[in-house]
């Protein structure tokens, strides 16, 4: 459940806490619950603790949760290389 999670992270964009747990058919408390657990594990990470200049400058200023209650997170590069697929699977 954790890599189908990262899958849906790694298809890029804003995704609600809401609608992630629908497409993986859980709840949002659950959805939390794995996000926490990928960041303890470091295939997850803040993608910012805080804006270094205005939001009319960033180009992410349409999307960006910073400020709300929303969280920002990245895949690390150890949640890039989970989620590629091994030489015996290709």
């Amino acid at each position: 459940m954790l890599v189908d999670l990262l899958k849906v992270l790694r298809s890029g964009g804003v995704h609600a806490l809401s609608d992630v747990a629908r497409e993986l058919s859980v709840s949002e408390a659950l959805v939390q619950t794995m996000v926490d657990e990928l960041v303890r594990l470091g295939y997850l990470k803040p993608a910012a603790q805080a804006c270094p200049g205005s939001c009319e400058a960033c180009p992410l200023a349409s999307c960006c949760a910073l400020g709300t209650m929303g969280r920002l997170w990245t895949l690390t590069d150890a949640g890039r290389r989970l989620l590629q697929p091994s030489d015996s699977e290709g």
